[in-house]
């Protein structure tokens, strides 16, 4: 079996004077991780070959940390504006998340404009959650009906950050925000539940990519921000492997810990144990030493 690729994009001028992100560079970024990603050198041509036409696509983004600590706006607009101009329709493309409040203090103005991309919680009037419970294995849950009516295709475009029960909260854990009660699945360090909320139905059938903005991480102390623990990386992490996809960011994290003199998270009895529960249950690859890392800077 050919091993996952994982994309890690970096740009050598993406903050500007002000402190701001550049948004040209992360288009950029996001254009150069879909190119190495898909093999396709045409934007049109890599996502024609992840969406079809008429996909409505839903960002599932992570708001909860508030401004500090959330997917930035200023990627996940950036991203579905270059999806808009690339072969998607902009009023089948929304960015969500739990709730209008949530996504309003990490920085979203929220919209529901008929004919362009749309913002909004799982809260909006007409939207909520299903009626109907999911029962997954050992997961039961109602899931927001963004995730299992309005989308029919979902890219988790989620925030890189250690997590205090988890270890690490990524692409896969950033689905517990599209059920109705994520905090039954913390315990045993949220172990089997972040593969198995993945593996239900309404995620695994419809899951495409997964991006973490890694732009800064809190690398230890999360999943609250502490500006103290928090590094700029200034990266966005791509890749079709969910399980991949957060084991590359697990050793971004264990690399900012190093650096700063930190313990491993195995040596805090914290380490992701869901990401080898989830290979396991084939959904990825969760051994480093498998994936196939692609690292490039853009100017």
């Amino acid at each position: 079996m050919a091993a996952p690729r994982v994309v890690v994009i970096k740009a050598g001028n993406l903050w500007t004077s002000t402190g701001a992100v550049d948004p040209a560079v992360i288009t950029k970024m996001f254009a150069r991780g879909f190119a190495l990603l898909t093999g396709e050198r045409d934007d049109a041509r890599a996502l024609s070959s992840l969406f079809r036409p008429d996909d409505r696509v839903g960002i599932k983004v992570n708001t909860i940390g508030g401004k500090a600590l959330s997917t930035r706006p200023d990627v996940a607009l950036p991203f579905a504006g270059w999806l808009s101009r690339n072969g998607l329709q902009a009023k089948n493309l929304f960015i969500w998340d739990r709730t209008t409040r949530e996504l309003r203090d990490a920085g979203y103005g929220t919209s529901a404009d008929r004919s362009g991309i749309k913002v909004f919680g799982t809260d909006a009037d007409g939207v909520g959650y299903e009626s109907n419970l999911v029962s997954h294995l050992s997961v039961g849950s109602l899931f927001s009906k963004i995730q299992t009516e309005f989308a029919t295709a979902s890219v988790s475009l989620a925030l890189l950050k250690d997590h205090g029960l988890a270890g690490v909260t990524a692409g896969m854990k950033n689905y517990f925000g599209a059920i109705h009660n994520p905090n039954k699945y913390h315990d045993s360090r949220c172990n089997p539940f972040v593969a198995e909320v993945f593996d239900a139905p309404p995620v695994k059938g419809k899951h495409k990519v997964s991006i973490l903005d890694a732009l800064v991480v809190q690398y230890h102390k999360g999943p609250s921000y502490h500006a103290r623990w928090a590094a700029k990386y200034g990266g966005l992490i791509f890749s079709l492997d969910p399980v991949a996809a957060d084991t590359v960011g697990w050793s971004v994290i264990e690399g900012l810990r190093a650096a700063a003199g930190l313990p491993a998270l195995k040596g805090e009895g914290r380490e992701p144990v869901y990401l080898a529960t989830a290979e396991k249950m084939g959904l990825g690859r969760a051994d480093l030493a498998s994936i196939e890392t692609v690292e490039e800077t853009v100017l």
